[in-house]
């Protein structure tokens, strides 16, 4: 049995573009006559579960969540300086979302702070705040999960750090 299918409940893992959560169950569903097993993952925030189906785990990209050491690491790229972004709106939304659904913590980090700075020199669009915003949530998400803090505390954390670029 390979790796991505040896997850069981109570595992902490992330999914791309949804975040992290914890396998509450598996279960069986049949759909269109054949049946399929599901993770189902509870996220830590809003009370949310998603089902992920096992025979398709290492494609969707399902992974466990980071160590809490290299929860530090994130940290460290949300205070590094801004890296260059496309002046494109289109480009840039492009190579955001494809960080984004990479679902590596390290690229979602890099979204973030390169969003907060654009945000700070000239303004976000519509679609860029949305993704900032999910980008924020699925980080929040998984710092959560790794170094087992309250919602709350993380996010005033990334307040705190957000404050910190502002200067």
């Amino acid at each position: 049995m390979s790796k991505f299918n040896s997850y069981k409940i109570g595992d902490k893992i992330v999914y791309p573009l949804h975040g992290a959560g914890v396998i509450d169950s598996i279960e069986e569903k049949e759909i269109l006559g054949e049946k399929h097993k599901y993770y189902v993952m509870k996220m830590p925030m809003g009370d949310m579960k998603v089902m992920i189906p096992m025979n398709n785990v290492e494609g969707i990209g399902i992974r466990e969540v980071i160590t809490e050491t290299e929860v530090d690491k994130v940290i460290k790229i949300l205070y590094n300086d801004t890296t260059v972004m496309s002046q494109n709106w289109n480009k840039r939304y492009r190579e955001n979302m494809d960080k984004i659904k990479s679902g590596n913590i390290y690229e979602v980090a890099d979204v973030v702070r390169n969003l907060i700075f654009r945000d700070k020199e000239k303004g976000l669009s519509t679609g860029e705040k949305r993704m900032l915003n999910s980008a924020k949530q699925i980080l929040v998400s998984e710092i959560v999960l790794a170094k087992g803090m309250k919602q709350h505390d993380v996010e005033s954390m990334l307040s705190e750090l957000v404050g910190k670029i502002e200067e």
